[in-house]
């Protein structure tokens, strides 16, 4: 991922217009206006051999022709001679091309290949966006490089989409309401820039505050995903997905496919990454009004979810309204505290609710307005006030906005939303609210769903920073035993797994299932029965046949072996009539397992289409497409986020218990969880896994059936997935003098207690080596940020050793961030002071060295104290410059190229 000369292309120097017409109306002459109006400063240069002059600008015949290179050219000439100006523009050095001409990849395979000659065209340093978009418009910079029929006001909200109508649509949504943007850009194509550039662009950018998301399908999972996540914890990404539902489903192959639909596997992605999901264009403008104005909600300070408004109306209807549609959005009515209560009793009318809803009754002026919010915003209890006002003829609608806008400057901690219900008197009142920063909603619904919408986005940002619990030790999966397994069934050209054989890959990977053996014939069946004892289960054993749901007659619930001995004969004799076509290699004999109260369960991976495996959980049983009770998750998992797919489901709340039933054993059902995604994470040739049913009760889980389908892979296991997973690759044994042995490993989420301990330990001396600063507290924040990292995107290494409490210690940590802009990379390492001396140094730089190379960066560099002459003489040795730091002399930058720079964006 790059956002290589994307600088350029937003805040061009010099602008060239390929198709520029002279003919109103002509999409070349709209784009000619719109980059005059908006930066009538900028040098523009216009290409068409039809003009020698256009409004008394010099008109060249072709690129070659143009005096100057331009920085950023414009393209809206037929599709079939794109390639060759992209191609002119590649040899002279412009940094990027806005391609507006259609015709392209959305044109079925002969589009696609010109799409594929205009990407070689640009010969890997052109950046292109589009084919077949609007433009883009980035205020700030006064570009207007676009065909829209309105210009963007300068403001801080940031706007992708694949779709240039919907720029329109928001831009004529907008501009009455006075609400700016940083950039709008259609990304059409995305045949090179897109969603995952852009984020990456737009993250550092201080002029955005926010990001906003219309999505149609996701180029690159891996980068959309890395870049979003990266993106998400330092500003709002809001997101709505467009074509929900397929108008065909793919039939699939088991009930976790059937389950996993293609939205689902989007709601789950969004998710991951952070993102707010909202799914519809009124959310979206709702999104925009309630970021657009300046109050972005505040961070995430609280472990508990913030989610208590407190309603203050002056009529009662509109408050029950706004109080059930918090109910229905699941969120919660707070309840206000004894002093708060004193505190509008001391204000308000004898006639008020006493209750939330507040109500100031019908003639609440704006005074009242103003004495009421105060009190609440000081309640502890309250996250969010929802102001409602409706029109009467008793009192100024204007008077309430001021107060509103007044207690919100003055509480800032607190999120103010109002809806001033009506159309005639309520103009200007929204017009004033939303000049002072204080997102203001047609009705109460719409402003209780946009409060929603704020606390689903700290929720988000919560999960971005918790700490997972460490990964059970029981996982602990033999994955050369499970890979003999599915080598010998694609030895076979087979595509699916036996039970016998599902339950060997499963097993390996630690999942218990249901014991039992197999039979040749009916006569076997009968003598295994009688040793497992008790009732048995019976299925066929064949290789065409791998689910009890693909043949009439599995036998439940035998016992005895004269009965067992008959329903053998039987199953077989109904299975040869029902598949004459099928293996029959004999049978499967299992003890039927007896669990009162257990839940039935279905845990399963499914390969989509563009997000690649995913992970299922759900509600099991033959209903289970009808009952539809299910989660979506990507690989790599942990306990916490296995966890957290478990409670977006229904059937969670049987796990944890009812009435006399006691809860299962909810770590185990998330184990579970793992070791399937585990399993797709490790061994690419599966496709497709379905436990089902998978029973859980307070002892544990147990799976009683289930299958799993290979196909051939090639390439590395962690290629096809929208996440990378923890990279085992990296893990080194180092063998110290004594007998010492050290673990040099990438760090994980769950080594956050230990990291904390280790810098801790510093002493001040070494605190300030690393930190550059006096010794200082080290929060959960902090550490979050260093140990769940993208590994796709930054490296921190940790030196660690089993201690003989059986804990692990950090002993030393390097770190490199990359970053996308120029793929530099800036190294920092640490050695604490009771490791020093054993090598350990030079060893861990030399190792994050390789890995930079390895990843293609073309330069590492760090700071390092002066005084700190142990490190410089270090880097000295490895190759490094050094040179003093001009704003700082206490500090040395330290520098070493590791290959020439690369072209390709």
């Amino acid at each position: 991922m790059s956002i290589r000369n994307l600088d350029r292309v937003f805040n061009p120097r010099r602008v060239a217009l390929i198709g520029a017409s002279s003919r109103p109306g002509a999409v070349g002459r709209v784009l000619l206006d719109n980059l005059v109006a908006a930066g009538p400063e900028r040098e523009i240069l216009l290409v068409n051999p039809k003009y020698s002059s256009i409004d008394g600008r010099a008109c060249h015949a072709s690129v070659d022709d143009l005096p100057e290179v331009p920085d950023l050219a414009v393209v809206a000439i037929p599709a079939r001679s794109v390639p060759e100006a992209a191609a002119s523009l590649a040899r002279r050095g412009a940094a990027g091309v806005i391609v507006i001409s259609a015709g392209f990849s959305e044109r079925g395979a002969e589009g696609r290949a010109l799409q594929k000659e205009l990407i070689a065209a640009s010969a890997g340093s052109l950046r292109i966006v589009g084919p077949n978009c609007l433009g883009v418009l980035a205020p700030h910079a006064g570009l207007n490089a676009s065909f829209a029929h309105l210009d963007a006001r300068p403001g801080r909200i940031a706007f992708l989409t694949q779709s240039g109508a919907i720029i329109t649509a928001v831009l004529d949504w907008a501009h009455p309401r006075g609400i700016g943007f940083s950039h709008l850009v259609s990304l059409g194509n995305m045949a090179d820039v897109d969603f995952g550039d852009m984020m990456d662009y737009l993250a550092d950018d201080v002029r955005t505050d926010a990001i906003l998301l219309y999505v149609e399908s996701i180029r690159d999972p891996r980068k959309f995903m890395s870049a979003s996540r990266a993106a998400a914890r330092m500003k709002p990404v809001i997101a709505v997905k467009a074509a929900r539902y397929e108008s065909s489903a793919r039939a699939a192959a088991s009930h976790t496919g059937a389950l996993a639909g293609s939205d689902a596997v989007y709601d789950a992605a969004f998710r991951r990454a952070g993102i707010l999901r909202v799914h519809t264009l009124e959310e979206l403008f709702d999104a925009v009004g309630t970021l657009g104005i300046g109050r972005t909600p505040p961070p995430v300070t609280s472990d508990s979810r913030a989610d208590c408004l407190v309603i203050v109306t002056n009529g009662g209807g509109p408050g029950v309204l706004a109080a059930d549609a918090l109910a229905y959005y699941g969120g919660t009515l707070a309840d206000l505290a004894p002093g708060t209560m004193a505190a509008l009793d001391a204000v308000l009318p004898d006639t008020w609710s006493h209750a939330n809803p507040v109500d100031l009754v019908g003639d609440a002026s704006g005074e009242r307005y103003h004495h009421a919010l105060g009190a609440l915003a000081r309640d502890p209890h309250v996250d969010g006030i929802l102001v409602i006002n409706s029109p009467t003829a008793l009192v100024s609608r204007t008077e309430a906005a001021q107060a509103v806008i007044a207690a919100a400057d003055s509480h800032q901690d607190v999120t103010f939303l109002t809806s001033f219900v009506g159309d005639e008197t309520a103009a200007e009142p929204r017009r004033l609210l939303t000049a002072g920063g204080v997102p203001t909603y047609e009705s109460p619904e719409d402003a209780v769903r946009a409060f929603m919408h704020l606390v689903e986005y700290a929720d988000g940002q919560r999960v971005l920073m918790e700490t997972p619990p460490s990964i059970p030790e029981s996982i602990a999966p033999d994955v050369d035993r499970a890979r003999r397994a599915l080598d010998r069934v694609l030895g076979e050209g087979r595509e699916w797994l036996t039970w016998p054989e599902t339950k060997e890959v499963l097993g390996a990977y630690g999942m218990l299932t249901a014991p039992g053996s197999t039979a040749r014939d009916a006569e076997e069946a009968a003598r295994a029965a009688a040793m497992l004892g008790g009732p048995v289960v019976l299925k066929v054993l064949s290789p065409d046949i791998t689910h009890k749901s693909d043949v009439e007659g599995v036998v439940l619930g035998v016992e005895g072996p004269t009965n067992v001995r008959a329903a053998a004969e039987e199953l077989l004799r109904s299975v040869a009539a029902a598949r004459p076509d099928a293996r029959l290699e004999g049978l499967i004999v299992e003890s039927m397992v007896r669990r009162p109260g257990a839940v039935e369960l279905i845990i399963g991976a499914f390969e989509d289409a563009s997000f690649g495996p995913v992970v299922v959980f759900a509600h099991g049983g033959t209903a289970a497409e009808i009952i539809h009770d299910r989660a979506v998750g990507l690989p790599p998992l942990n306990l916490r986020l296995a966890s957290e797919m478990m409670r977006r489901t229904k059937v969670y709340e049987l796990l944890r218990g009812y009435r006399n039933v006691p809860p299962a054993n909810l770590e185990a059902v998330a184990t579970a969880l793992l070791q399937v995604a585990q399993l797709v994470t490790d061994l690419p040739e599966i496709r497709e896994v379905d436990v089902n049913p998978l029973l859980a009760d307070p002892y544990g889980v147990i799976a009683l059936d289930g299958r799993v389908r290979v196909a051939p892979s090639v390439g590395p296991a962690h290629a096809r997935l929208a996440i990378r997973p923890y990279p085992v690759e990296l893990e080194e044994e180092l063998k110290l003098p004594g007998g010492r042995t050290l673990l040099f490993r990438p760090i994980r989420p769950e080594d956050e207690p230990m990291l904390k301990l280790a810098f801790e330990r510093l002493t001040p001396e070494e605190t300030h080596f690393r930190f550059m600063v006096p010794k200082k507290a080290f929060s959960h924040l902090a550490m979050a940020r260093f140990t769940q990292i993208d590994y796709d995107r930054d490296m921190v290494m940790v030196l660690t050793e089993r201690v003989p409490d059986g804990a692990t210690e950090i002993h030393g940590v390097t770190q490199i961030n990359v970053r996308p802009r120029d793929s530099t990379a800036e190294f920092a390492i640490l050695v604490e002071e009771r490791a020093t001396g054993l090598g350990l140094g030079p060893f861990m730089l030399e190792r994050i060295i390789d890995y930079a190379q390895a990843r293609g960066i073309e330069r590492i560099h760090g700071d390092v104290l002066a005084s700190n002459t142990t490190m410089l003489k270090l880097c000295e040795v490895l190759g490094f410059t050094a040179s003093r730091d001009d704003r700082d002399p206490t500090v040395v930058r330290v520098s070493r190229k590791l290959r020439e720079s690369a072209t390709a964006p």
